[in-house]
């Protein structure tokens, strides 16, 4: 099995280790790539194309804040009007994140132990230390 498959059993997925964000975002692609020399397991979740689930963003805001998850020096932030921007509350961003997926910072890596927000390879290291 390669960096990246979800070994499946009996219908279910085995693997709980779930990169979600952007194929074409540099830090997505710094964060697969790290994974991968390393041999880790994983499932990439892309945001474009495969979605982004409302139940699983309420999840995530509930446990990180919805702060934590807005990318506010990304263009989609920039893009969006300033009424939208100095108006931001739980409630807007959610619908945001929905409607415009590129503005949730990159990676979110779901352990399946732990979500976490951004790539930094002593991060990694530490999350995935055996």
């Amino acid at each position: 099995m390669r960096a990246g498959d979800a070994l499946i059993t009996n219908g279910m997925i085995n693997n709980m280790n779930i990169l979600y964000g952007i194929s074409n975002c540099d830090t997505i692609r710094k964060a697969r790539k790290w994974l991968k020399e390393r041999d880790i397991d994983y499932t990439f979740h892309d945001f474009r194309k495969d979605g982004l689930n409302p139940v699983q963003l309420r999840t995530w805001v509930d446990e990180l804040g919805w702060e934590a998850l807005i990318n506010k020096r990304g263009t989609t932030w920039r893009k969006l009007p300033e009424e939208t921007r100095s108006k931001m509350d739980e409630t807007l961003a959610l619908a945001v994140m929905e409607d415009e997926p590129a503005i949730i910072k990159r990676p979110v890596l779901d352990t399946g132990g732990q979500i976490v927000i951004g790539f930094s390879e002593d991060n990694y290291r530490q999350i995935f230390q055996n």
